[in-house]
Order: structure tokens, then C-alpha cells, then sequence
């Protein structure tokens, strides 16, 4: 009986044709998602104890594989690695060159090979027995020789490659990759693993400097932030506000305890108003009590804040009101936050 991918070949369009492409590609996609679809509904109780293996793991988890499949189990490790399971890959071929050194008998290896034959890897399976780190076999043959020497075996076969020659790994690959990522997800969540843990292991990535970053790493602080004093005239406080360059200026007390708020946009109002900027005093023109946060605010929070307000810059105050630092919008976007 022909394979989906060899009907669609033999059909009546031209090999290199859109129609005849986009149909192969639709027929390789559907391929693939039965493949990972069948491995889904015959995951069973191997599946459960792997991961009982890898929680119990007081070392690392060690991924190794040969050609595509160490492609994959570098992706596996690295996923392992980023929600909360310490893991790394080990070439095969390098590990009986010395690499070997790296296992120890508290880590859990995970072996991928789709036929379960592979020589890099069987070649070092007596000393991995040897070491007795439990073996977590991924193979597309429960009787191989990886199969039947693993601690416990994880069948990821498939009826067909999208391949139509049957050669190049392609659903079988597919269905590695989404078992790895299944582990992966059940483990993060029975370490009860949050997206604070996440972005601790991604803070060069937008998502760690949103879960991560607080107002006080990116404030403007000091002789920086713009501050004035009730009194102080509407002309002044404008030189204060170009000085600074944050577009407003505090109002704060004596004890630096915040009063309130001019920006550009309450001169644009003020000025409407006919106010004389030189008699006019600035606390009789402020905005009083203003939005402010404390420094331990999440700058993603400081953003969503200021978005809710309709607002570009905001006051930064300690526990008493005291103002000690600003923030805008510019420096929002020049940590990445927005």
C-alpha cells in the first residue's frame, strides 16, 4: 500500500510545482502529527518511571546520541536544563575518547537512537552498566540491544519516516523531540517549577527582564531625578524639568516627602489657563498625589502601571514617602521591559 507522501507523489502535477509542493509539505505535517499523536496514546507507566529516575537524580542528566538524534538530544538537554532539570549532552563518540569521565553514578542518562544499534552507543554501554547510572533508553525498537540494557525503555517508533525513501529521520526524530519535551514538562511541573525559576535561567531574554528586573536597577537617581519645592516659581520648576530631561519635576517637603507632580502635560494645561510663569507658584499648578512605587516594584509592574494611568513618568518613594528616585518610559525601554 502506498505511504500518503508517494500518493501525493505520484499524482498528476509536475515534480517542482506549488500545488505539488504545498501538498507534499501538508502531507509530511499530517505524517508527523499522527506519528507524535500514536506515541501519546501508547505512553504508559515506562513514562512515569523515567521521571521518577530523573527527580531522584542528586547528580545531572546526561543526553547523548549519534547524528539527528543527538541534534535532538542536544535540544532535550538544553530544555531539561532551562525548567528546573540540571542536564547537559555528551557526544557518544567523544564519550569512550574520554568524555566518559564526565558521568558519575548519581547521574541518569538518557540514550537516543531510533534503531536502538547504534555503535557509539553500545560501545559504551558496559561501562555505563558498569558505573550504574540508571540508563533511560528512547529507542523506535523495544528488542534492541540499547532497549534491552536500559534502566527503563521509552518507545518512540514510528510506522513511517515522512522520508519517502525511508532514510532520512523525519517523523521518527519528531517523535523524540516531543517525548524529550514531555519529560521535560512533567518534571517542571512535579518540581512545582515557576516562570520566576525560568527567567532566572534566561536573564539575558526579555521574558527574565520582565520577571526579573526591579525600578531600582534602572531608576534615575540622585542629582538625576528633578525635584522642586512648594514655592518655588512655574519658571523655575520648568528650568528644573529641562535640566533633568525626564519631562516632569517632584514636588517634595523639606524631609524630601512627595507633594506632587508637574509635567509637560500640566503646563500644557496651566498655560491654557493663562498662568504668569513668573509669579504663578508651582505647588498652586502641581498634580497632587501622584502615582509613585517602591524600588522593589518589578519594572514590567511599572510599565503595566503607567500604561493603566496613561502616565510617562513616575515617582519612585520609600516606605515614608520620601521620594528617592524616577522612572519613564524611556528608561523602561532602554532596559527592554517594553
Amino acid at each position: 500500500m502506498r505511504t500518503l507522501i508517494e500518493q501525493h507523489q505520484a499524482g498528476d502535477t509536475e515534480p517542482g510545482s506549488s500545488e505539488r509542493l504545498q501538498a507534499l509539505g501538508r502531507a509530511v505535517l499530517q505524517l508527523e502529527a499522527d506519528a507524535v499523536a500514536r506515541r501519546a496514546e501508547q505512553l504508559g507507566a515506562a513514562f512515569s518511571e523515567a521521571c521518577r529516575y530523573m527527580l531522584a537524580c542528586r547528580g545531572r542528566v546526561i543526553v547523548t546520541g549519534m547524528g539527528k538524534s543527538g541534534h535532538i538530544g542536544s535540544k532535550m538537554a538544553a530544555t531539561l536544563a532551562s525548567t528546573g532539570t540540571p542536564a547537559f549532552f555528551v557526544h557518544p563518540g567523544e564519550a569512550s575518547h574520554g568524555d566518559l569521565g564526565m558521568f558519575t553514578a548519581d547521574d541518569v542518562v538518557i540514550a537516543l537512537s531510533n534503531s536502538g544499534e547504534t555503535g557509539e552507543l553500545t560501545a559504551i554501554l558496559p561501562l555505563l552498566k558498569r558505573l550504574g547510572a540508571p540508563l533511560i533508553a528512547l529507542t523506535g525498537r523495544p528488542g534492541s540491544t540499547l532497549a534491552e540494557a536500559a534502566t527503563v525503555h521509552l518507545n518512540v517508533g514510528v510506522e513511517q519516516e515522512a522520508c519517502p525513501l525511508g532514510l532520512a529521520p523525519t517523523a521518527s526524530t519528531t517523535a523524540t523531540l516531543a517525548t524529550g519535551d514531555a519529560l521535560a514538562v512533567a518534571l517542571l511541573d512535579a518540581r512545582g517549577f515557576t516562570a520566576e525559576d525560568f527567567a532566572r535561567s534566561h536573564p539575558g531574554g526579555k521574558l527574565g527582564r520582565r520577571l526579573l528586573l526591579r525600578i531600582e536597577d534602572i531608576m534615575q537617581v540622585g542629582e538625576r531625578v528633578p525635584r522642586v519645592r512648594p514655592g518655588t516659581t512655574l519658571r523655575d520648576a520648568l528650568l528644573e524639568i529641562s535640566r533633568k530631561g525626564l519631562g516632569m519635576t517632584a514636588i517634595v517637603d523639606d524631609a524630601e516627602r512627595v507633594l506632587g507632580i508637574f509635567t509637560d502635560g500640566d503646563l500644557r494645561r496651566t498655560l491654557d489657563g493663562g498662568a504668569d510663569i513668573h509669579h504663578t507658584a508651582i505647588d498652586a499648578v502641581m498634580t497632587p498625589g501622584p502615582q509613585s512605587a517602591s524600588p522593589e516594584l518589578l519594572a514590567a509592574e511599572a510599565a503595566e502601571r503607567m500604561e493603566r494611568h496613561r502616565i510617562n513618568a513616575l515617582l519612585v518613594t520609600d516606605g515614608e514617602q520620601r521620594l528617592v528616585g524616577a522612572l519613564n518610559m524611556h528608561d523602561l525601554l532602554r532596559a527592554g521591559v517594553v
